[in-house]
């Protein structure tokens, strides 16, 4: 079967010129970024009156190829949108973050995971090639092997220091119509662990086959593993974009079922449980609150008004109440360090429910080992859990804002893990360095972007202006 053609026709060459001259017309010194409507990202971001590069002919699938399991796709395209375009082929991506407007080259120079991360690792492990534009102003066509695979293996965790993706070729895999999901409970933290580790091991539990795995913590005593198998056929399928909250259903329903699609969409309605703090879980709110606007990204444009206008924190002054440090953050520990982490968390930091994610570097279809990405260096045939937590804490007296983002870093460091960028990050250079690439980092800088035209990887993740 030849490749399927998507969406109304683009001319993407012409969409990438104008990104090409929207580049051109930054001027020297300024520093440069996308002008884009969404983001999920939780860094501050520096004001300027500089013009973001026009991106908008970029977010469109250019064509699926059903018989190869590929899909050709433009940089800003949403994971909502490539979707949109993948499954009519019974085909989805081997990792769809969780978040619809999430872009595919956000996840691949950000990163990104989602169930089934556990035996198809990160989102950029399945990309076959990339095109990217590049701080010295060209468009690089970087493959696992050749000339530019220097750029291919930097790429993911960049954030853009080192260019932005134009188009990507990656990998899909077939689905079936429904997602089965069996909600395991758990009172001890080991016990979860090496539930986990056995289905690493063998792809299944209790004897039957698991596709995805994903879980939540509600405290220690009490953890949920969601094992989800693709299926065609169950008793009943479960809606969670109406009235019913997904997260809450764990609690209540040992067995469930959604469509292959509300599946890979459960966490977006309410932004996990983000919703919370806007009364949208009330049930009163909840039935008065427009379908259309129970999406993460509406929820993400409330956050930045509040960032922006501090509303909530002017009133937390007025009631007397101290003020908040937010949390916000995705680590990654290794499996057998995971319950130790989650007992150290909720002792010390108490927020909860977390998110709990299992995931591995791709194992290599053939002989050999898996490819290092040295901007984020996973080791190969280890297990890592990526435990996620977002809110914000009450700062204590005598306490700053930050200690307590700090002191999470140093118990993620001391336990061999990592932390994703997209938030707030505190680390020195050195050690920023040291956990981040940075030989690398700095060779390919000098290759691709010979004059820093781009802003630094340090300098996006954690310096302050």
């Amino acid at each position: 079967m030849r490749a399927v053609r998507v969406d109304h026709p683009v001319d993407h060459d012409q969409a990438v010129d104008t990104l090409r001259r929207s580049y051109a017309a930054v001027p020297a010194g300024q520093p440069v970024r996308l002008a884009k409507r969404t983001s999920n990202l939780f860094r501050p971001r520096t004001a300027t009156s500089a013009p973001g590069l026009d991106v908008s002919g970029l977010a469109r699938v250019l064509a699926v190829d059903p018989a190869a399991r590929t899909a050709d796709v433009q940089g800003m395209c949403t994971y909502e949108d490539l979707v949109d375009a993948t499954l009519p082929h019974g085909l989805m991506p081997l990792v769809v973050p969780q978040l619809r407007t999430i872009t595919l080259g956000g996840a691949v120079t950000g990163l990104g995971i989602e169930s089934t991360s556990f035996h198809n690792g990160l989102p950029h492990e399945s990309v076959l090639e990339i095109d990217v534009l590049t701080g010295a102003g060209e468009i690089v066509t970087a493959r696992p092997d050749g000339e530019h695979t220097d750029l291919f293996t930097a790429f993911p965790n960049s954030l853009g220091s080192l260019g932005y993706a134009t188009r990507l070729r990656i990998e899909l895999q077939p689905v079936r119509r429904l997602v089965g999901l069996r909600n395991i409970r758990f009172t001890r933290l080991e016990e979860l662990t090496d539930a986990i580790a056995e289905v690493v091991a063998t792809g299944s539990f209790a004897g039957q086959t698991v596709d995805a795995m994903d879980g939540v913590m509600f405290s220690p005593g009490e953890a949920y593993l969601v094992l989800g198998g693709f299926t065609d056929d169950a008793p009943q399928v479960s809606d969670y974009t109406g009235q019913d909250i997904y997260y809450r259903s764990l609690r209540r329903r040992t067995r469930d079922a959604l469509s292959t699609y509300d599946y890979l969409w459960r966490w977006d309605t309410d932004w996990f449980w983000c919703s919370a703090a806007f009364g949208v879980q009330h049930p009163v709110v909840r039935r008065l609150w427009p379908a259309q606007w129970r999406r993460s990204d509406i929820y993400h444009r409330l956050v930045r008004l509040e960032h922006r206008h501090q509303v909530a924190a002017r009133v937390d002054r007025w009631r007397g109440q101290p003020a908040r440090e937010r949390v916000v953050q995705d680590v990654e520990i290794p499996l057998d360090a995971t319950a130790d982490f989650l007992r150290w968390f909720a002792g010390n930091v108490g927020m909860t429910p977390v998110w709990l994610c299992p995931l591995r570097l791709r194992e290599p279809a053939g002989p050999g080992s898996a490819r290092a990405w040295p901007l984020y260096p996973l080791q190969a045939g280890q297990t890592y859990v990526n435990i996620g937590f977002w809110g914000s804490v009450p700062i204590a007296q005598g306490a700053a804002d930050g200690d307590v983002n700090r002191s999470i870093e140093r118990a993620v460091s001391e336990l061999g893990g990592h932390k994703s960028l997209y938030s707030d990050a505190y680390y020195d250079r050195a050690a920023f360095d040291r956990l981040y690439g940075g030989e690398t980092w700095r060779a390919v800088k000098d290759r691709y972007d010979p004059d820093h035209r781009l802003t630094g990887l340090y300098e996006k993740a954690v310096a302050r202006k």
